[in-house]
């Protein structure tokens, strides 16, 4: 599957505008860790990137995908609760869970063309905080690294992990997209120490630069995708 990014800016633009949905479950009495969140909504990415029903020719998603990838890459997460989650969950889509989060994903639909037990959830008030530092990861584990300077909310923040995800997804091989599939989609998403930052943002490692459409300025750099295959360029 071709790149969008490897389109112009104007042919993404004039594409039709669809947005990937995501929907994280916050019950008020036991909210998920953020970095918990942020991790599982990356999965949830990956997850449906690889599912039949977006990678077949005929699969039931795979239009939608097809669109949502010619025009921008947006995604939109919002939060859910109760009796909110559980419409939320008879939507077709795919839940996700990691050590506590819960994020369910869903093909793309157009900008305004949400369904109607999606639209009404709200996109602010997903403040998520870490009660303890997450440890560092593993040497040979997948990280999202998050800018040190740029300010997010959680959604905001789980938004951009997405992409970049998406964005290692796109650089691997076949062989590599199925065995981190088959292993899970085992990532971490941490904020970059502010002196490595610089180094990893000129890196040939997939950078998100987000487009300005909500809280950060347009071209802001935001994440950098280090996947331990694309450490090393392809033979």
């Amino acid at each position: 599957m071709t790149s969008p990014f490897q389109h112009s800016a104007a042919e993404r633009d004039a594409a039709p505008q669809y947005v990937l949905p995501l929907v994280v479950r916050i019950e008020r009495d036991a909210p998920p860790e953020r970095t918990d969140a942020l991790e599982t909504a990356a999965r949830a990415v990956l997850t449906l990137l690889s599912d039949e029903r977006a990678t077949a020719e005929d699969g039931e998603w795979a239009q939608a995908v097809r669109d949502w990838q010619d025009a921008r890459i947006r995604k939109v997460v919002r939060r859910a609760r109760g009796a909110e989650w559980r419409r939320a969950e008879t939507l077709p889509g795919i839940t996700v869970t990691g050590r506590a989060a819960e994020v369910r994903v869903y093909p793309p639909v157009p900008l305004d063309g949400w369904p109607k037990d999606l639209a009404k959830l709200q996109v602010s008030g997903t403040e998520l905080d870490d009660p303890a530092p997450p440890p560092p990861p593993a040497a040979d584990e997948p990280v999202l690294w998050l800018n040190p300077e740029v300010t997010m909310s959680a959604g905001k923040a789980m938004a951009q992990a997405g992409h970049g995800a998406q964005l290692a997804w796109w650089e691997l091989s076949a062989s590599e997209r199925a065995g981190w599939r088959s292993a899970g989609f085992p990532l971490a998403v941490r904020t970059a120490p502010p002196a490595t930052w610089p180094t990893l943002a000129a890196s040939p490692l997939p950078l998100v630069r987000d487009a300005g459409f909500t809280e950060i300025a347009p071209g802001s750099a935001t994440v950098v995708a280090d996947h331990p295959a694309l450490r090393t360029p392809h033979a």
